[in-house]
């Protein structure tokens, strides 16, 4: 197992792994809370901790054609998100070198977790993956 880190709580809110409570980012490296995924909502942040990133796999989403890589918790394996390494549309770029944590799968900053209420989520506009 890698390093780990601890995220200075002075820093900002935290979000942790849902499974083992290990810290993964600050609620200020958020880049937008608009993004959904198969399980509901999911953020995309600029910067997290406490990760592997899995092998690269070219996904169809709705956005477009994206390369990503699944993302892991170094405390229990569990996969947290993915990472995006390349985006095929230019109006896409931005997402490059950036991370999504689903919100199903870690706790907020307040320590509670997200709950899918079955029809509520709506995933027009997200970046979920084309089923």
């Amino acid at each position: 197992m890698g390093r780990l880190f601890v995220v200075n709580l002075e820093d900002g809110n935290v979000y942790t792994c849902k499974h083992c409570h290990l810290h993964l980012a600050l609620s200020h490296h958020i880049i937008s809370r608009a993004f959904h995924c198969r399980h509901g909502k999911a953020y995309l942040f600029d910067k997290i901790v406490n990760v592997t990133v899995g092998e690269k796999e070219d996904r169809m989403m709705i956005t477009g054609l994206h390369t990503v890589a699944d993302i892991f918790c170094v405390g229990c394996g569990s996969i947290v998100g993915w990472k995006y390494e390349y985006a095929q549309e230019k109006r896409e770029k931005y997402k490059e070198g950036k991370f999504i944590l689903e919100r199903f799968k870690v706790l907020g900053p307040d320590g509670s977790a997200y709950v899918q209420h079955g029809q509520d989520v709506q995933i027009s506009g997200s970046d979920t993956e084309d089923s």
